[in-house]
């Protein structure tokens, strides 16, 4: 599913809505981020081009050319355009070749370069919060400014990622992304109530790559 889909229009309403009720009480900001992917992992493109492209040649070469190496070497390498178009294609396929750190590490980057790629960090008291969720790793990164940090930890905003996570795989990620902006919202009423001068600073729609 494409990330500008990914929301009904009347679950961006309610996202928007939830977003704009809890900045209305604090200094804090929140946006929400959706991309299809954090990363082309052109590796897995690559390395399972050489594998089904040489698997289909063996094959070929065993059943119909009596083991020729003469016919599998160059099949193999005709094959190998063909199965890394399809991985490029098919963006599912890569996650076979991708292990588990290696999707973790990408989305945080990624988290991280949109951060500063949307000017989040431009906030008066530096307490913007990204909730970023990158569909294909289906992993969610919360990332908060420097401001935040001085007054918690990331372990809370970690939990509030994996409600994120769970709750998208579940088919509720309106509803638990909604649930986590409340939740960040009230660390933030707490640690920044809202004063006088404050506006509405970062954009309350869902924001796409």
């Amino acid at each position: 599913m494409k990330a500008a889909t990914f929301f009904t229009d009347e679950e961006k309403k309610k996202i928007r809505e939830t977003t704009r009720d809890i900045e209305s009480r604090t200094d804090g900001e929140i946006a929400v981020m959706v991309v299809d992917q954090s990363d082309r992992y052109l590796e897995s493109e690559i390395l399972g081009g050489f594998i089904f492209g040489g698997l289909l040649s063996l094959v070929i070469s065993v059943v119909f050319f009596h083991d020729s190496l003469f016919v599998y070497i160059p099949l193999s390498f005709i094959l190998f355009f063909p199965f890394r178009w399809i991985g490029a294609a098919i963006p599912r396929l890569k996650l076979v070749f991708i292990g588990p750190r290696r999707r973790e590490e990408t989305v945080h980057l990624r988290a991280v370069q949109a951060f500063y790629e949307k000017g989040l960090y431009k906030t008066r008291f530096q307490t913007g919060v990204l909730i970023f969720i990158s569909l294909l790793e289906h992993k969610v990164w919360v990332l908060a400014d420097k401001g935040i940090y001085q007054k918690m930890t990331q372990e809370p905003l970690n939990r509030y990622a994996q409600d994120v996570s769970l709750g998208i795989k579940e088919g509720r990620g309106c509803e638990s992304l909604c649930q986590a902006i409340e939740g960040i919202g009230q660390l933030l009423i707490e640690h920044f109530p809202i004063t006088p001068g404050d506006t509405n600073e970062l954009p309350n729609e869902v924001l796409f790559i």
